[in-house]
């Protein structure tokens, strides 16, 4: 017997086993997506075992690894555990086999983003196997929301009152990059534009001077859940073709994502 908790070894071990699966787990919800090395390192659990770990809550369903990288996430049936990143892990699973349906058609990466605190994070992706990228690690990462087509078509679909609490924060915030694209008409003509075609656009260099990109809102009913962006080299494609030639397919991808998320 272990005369400090009156268990059997075995007992004990599994007492063990439960604990670290739990922490795993609170882990990964605390914060959103991680991978297997650094659950390892920030709970100083040896990395076999965390890979264990995740393969049993992955079994019992409530765990979900990444379509298209090696970042884990919650799933809705762990959404007891705690708010989180259900929400996000819930939109994630949706839009996991629609971007390995639809990247060889597309080529160029795709993005999946949400609204967070004034920004657009990029849940999901297809950065990691796109042959045309040239960016990497993009989960998480932070979009600015004037400057980037994704921010550009959540604000022209979101309703007007969150539009004007996000603008009132980007104003406080007064990000010198920002200024320019805080112009009262520049905006009404940039979010009319959006409404009307269906998409938004960043072709200026005003992100990521290399490339440009279009994003169309992923729309569950009236409301906007994401985005869904397509980024590409700007001296390899012009803003005109890349409309002509992949924006319906585009809007097939975000259509796609709606109605998985609309059977859920």
């Amino acid at each position: 017997m272990n005369e400090d908790s009156g268990l059997t070894p075995e007992k004990s071990d599994g007492v063990r086993a439960l604990r670290r699966g739990l922490s795993v787990l609170r882990h990964i919800n605390a914060c959103g997506s991680t991978s297997a090395a650094d659950i390892a390192r920030a709970l100083d659990i040896p990395r076999p075992t965390v890979y264990r770990l995740l393969q049993t809550l992955e079994e019992e369903g409530y765990v979900a690894f990444s379509a298209s990288s090696a970042q884990v996430r919650v799933t809705r049936l762990a959404a007891s555990l705690g708010e989180g990143y259900a929400a996000q892990a819930r939109i994630c699973q949706a839009a996991g086999p629609v971007f390995g349906q639809y990247a060889p058609r597309l080529v160029w990466p795709l993005d999946l983003t949400t609204y967070e605190d004034a920004a657009m994070v990029i849940q999901e992706t297809t950065h990691t196997r796109s042959p045309l990228s040239i960016d990497r690690g993009m989960i998480g990462f932070r979009l600015p929301m004037l400057r980037t087509s994704a921010g550009r078509a959540y604000l022209a679909y979101c309703p007007p009152a969150d539009r004007e609490i996000i603008l009132g924060h980007l104003r406080s915030i007064d990000d010198v990059q920002d200024r320019p694209f805080l112009d009262a008409a520049w905006l009404t003509r940039c979010l009319n534009e959006a409404q009307e075609k269906g998409f938004a656009v960043r072709d200026g260099g005003e992100f990521r001077p290399k490339t440009n990109s279009i994003a169309v809102p992923v729309m569950v009913g009236q409301r906007v859940e994401a985005v869904v962006s397509m980024i590409w080299i700007r001296s390899a494609l012009t803003l005109p073709e890349a409309i002509r030639t992949h924006e319906k397919t585009l809007t097939e991808v975000a259509a796609a994502i709606a109605g998985r998320l609309g059977e859920k």
